[in-house]
């Protein structure tokens, strides 16, 4: 098995913390070098104690879902011998009330538009192919929010030559 790491980190920079007036800015640091600013929604928490400029924890869970999705995705396209030329997902998350009561993101839904360069697989094989994926992704099998793949943006590019 592997182990993934992330460091988050906040300061306080002002604010009156006790009274529940302080930034949620952060910074998230990971293993590669990247740093991405950090904060809560501000459809959670208000400005100016959130930065909208910030990534926040929902979204976070969103792209790295979508993120998995795309993955097994285009390896099990190689795989099928397609030639991928782009993918892209908008995919959308949703915070509600779980059956338990507690807020959590119950729905997931990603929208993946995928180009190929060459000849592309008829909808029966590309449903094979996004089912697969997400069969194989180790996100969506640590979730418990329903997980939905709509095919709903599909272009396809040939080459010529």
């Amino acid at each position: 098995m592997s182990a993934h790491r992330a460091t988050v980190e906040w300061t306080a920079a002002g604010g009156a913390f006790t009274e529940n007036r302080y930034s949620r800015a952060h910074s998230l640091r990971f293993d590669g070098g990247a740093v991405v600013p950090g904060s809560s929604s501000p459809q959670v928490v208000p400005e100016p104690m959130s930065d909208p400029a910030g990534v926040d924890p929902e979204e976070l869970l969103v792209a790295s879902a979508s993120s998995c999705h795309m993955l097994w995705f285009l390896d099990l396209a190689r795989q099928a011998g397609l030639d991928v030329a782009s993918y892209r997902d908008d995919a959308v998350g949703t915070l509600g009330r779980g059956s338990d009561g507690r807020l959590a993101i119950t729905r997931i839904v990603l929208k993946p538009r995928v180009e190929f360069a060459g000849e592309a697989p008829d909808a029966a094989a590309l449903e094979r192919l996004h089912h697969e994926a997400h069969e194989r992704c180790f996100i969506a099998s640590s979730l418990k929010a329903e997980i939905v793949v709509e095919q709903r943006y599909l272009r396809f590019r040939h080459r010529f030559g």
